[in-house]
């Protein structure tokens, strides 16, 4: 970890891990769908492409 992280950032990074593998893996599978949707919609807005809605 970086050592110039914010406490409290940490913490809340750990917070969400254990979320996430509390899930069930059906859920675990729509979280990681939901996540992989905005990066390529990050990415597009990047590249000055539209994103264009899945």
């Amino acid at each position: 970890m970086d050592s110039k992280a914010d406490p409290s950032d940490e913490a809340q990074g750990l917070r969400l891990v254990r979320a996430f593998l509390s899930l069930p893996p059906e859920k675990r599978g729509q979280v990681i769908a939901f996540v992989e949707d905005l990066v390529r919609a990050h990415v597009a807005r990047d590249d000055g492409q539209e994103a264009a809605p899945t």
